[in-house]
């Protein structure tokens, strides 16, 4: 490391990753809406799961109903979901990355963290953009941060195809009158808890009275949405292998679920899938979490913490059939899910990790 200079922390994200990854495989589709979900079949009941920037300008986005997409965009070229594809795509990536010679802490198919010692970061991010580009024929964006949370953050200003730098020096002039759903981790349903109390902007969020944030979301949720305000994360970039937290299986149904002993039996039958996943993992389950989606589009969850960890199948199906207990008999549904969380190898807690306290 340079005397008296940190590391840099780089975000890498691919462009319409899944959408570029189909143009890839069918060169005649560059330049036209690409839309894929499901089985590539709109009238069946699926979601978006990317869309190409052209299929973008029409409305279309992730989690949308397919058959909504397709209305927006009569023309656009609906596929499959071909994970396998994607999962090849993706290896290909972080394996170009980590040939870079830097730290590659990676977020999922298509993001990632580096760690690199440079003393200039755009002249390096260009260089990531074009061996990525050189090795898979896929576009990335680069966000240049002095730690995770603004990295992140930078690659949204820099899409599609660039790179933008968001430090502690240009936080407030970038984010400080933008609205508090901008930053990372902060979604709808938070925003509009903080907009109760008068938090409407990333620097409201700043200045807000810590002790406000806590009493509303709780003392290591309220300062972590304090220190979101200002900018301030972890710089560490973990390149450690990724260890799945819990396992979720889900369906749409493409007949809504009309009575509760059907949920019932859906409900045991993916939780049966989710638990025979953990089996793998050899880990017991703590937390079992339910998802529900009513119909017309109206979605919830629901979650249990066990009397203590488990590696009993029927105790795990059960406590996600008690959960389904819970639901309202007189609504159908339309998608269920069942999610298994499992303790972590060191005993830790298990909970999804957040941006915790560091560097300015």
């Amino acid at each position: 490391m340079s005397a008296g200079r940190d590391p840099w922390v780089l975000h890498v994200d691919l462009d319409q990753f899944i959408a570029a990854v189909e143009v890839l495989r069918r060169p005649e589709l560059a330049g036209f809406p690409v839309i894929v979900g499901g089985h590539g079949d709109p009238t069946e009941r699926a979601v978006v799961s990317t869309a190409s920037y052209e299929a973008r300008a029409f409305g279309v986005g992730s989690g949308m109903p397919l058959r909504l997409a397709a209305r927006k965009v009569p023309d656009a070229v609906i596929l499959p979901v071909d994970a396998p594809a994607y999962t090849e795509a993706s290896e290909q990536v972080m394996g170009t990355l980590r040939r870079l010679g830097v730290v590659v802490e990676v977020l999922g198919w298509d993001e990632a963290f580096l760690g690199v010692d440079v003393d200039d970061p755009e002249a390096f991010a260009g260089q990531v953009r074009a061996a990525v580009l050189e090795a898979t024929g896929l576009h990335c964006s680069v966000g240049i941060g002095d730690n995770k949370v603004r990295a992140k953050i930078a690659t949204g200003f820099g899409k599609p195809r660039g790179v933008f730098r968001l430090t502690r020096h240009n936080w407030f002039e970038v984010m400080g009158e933008r609205p508090t759903i901008d930053l990372w981790g902060v979604g709808s349903k938070v925003s509009k808890r903080l907009a109760t109390h008068g938090i409407v902007t990333v620097r409201d969020l700043a200045g807000a009275d810590e002790s406000v944030l806590v009493g509303e979301f709780g003392p290591r949720m309220g300062v972590w949405y304090s220190e979101l305000g200002r900018g301030i994360g972890s710089a560490v970039v973990d390149d450690s292998p990724w260890i799945a937290r819990g396992h979720s299986r889900e369906t749409t149904f493409q007949r809504n679920l009309t009575t509760p002993d059907e949920v019932r039996d859906a409900v045991r039958a993916l939780a049966s899938l989710a638990f025979d996943d953990t089996v793998e993992d050899g880990r017991p389950v703590f937390r079992v979490t339910l998802k529900v989606r009513y119909a017309p589009f109206f979605t919830t969850t629901k979650a249990r913490k066990l009397p203590g960890p488990t590696v009993d199948r029927d105790v795990v199906v059960a406590a996600a059939v008690a959960l389904a207990e819970t639901l309202d008999p007189d609504r159908e549904v339309r998608l269920l899910g069942v999610r298994a969380e499992m303790v972590m190898p060191d005993g830790g807690d298990p909970t999804p990790r957040t941006p915790v306290r560091g560097r300015l």
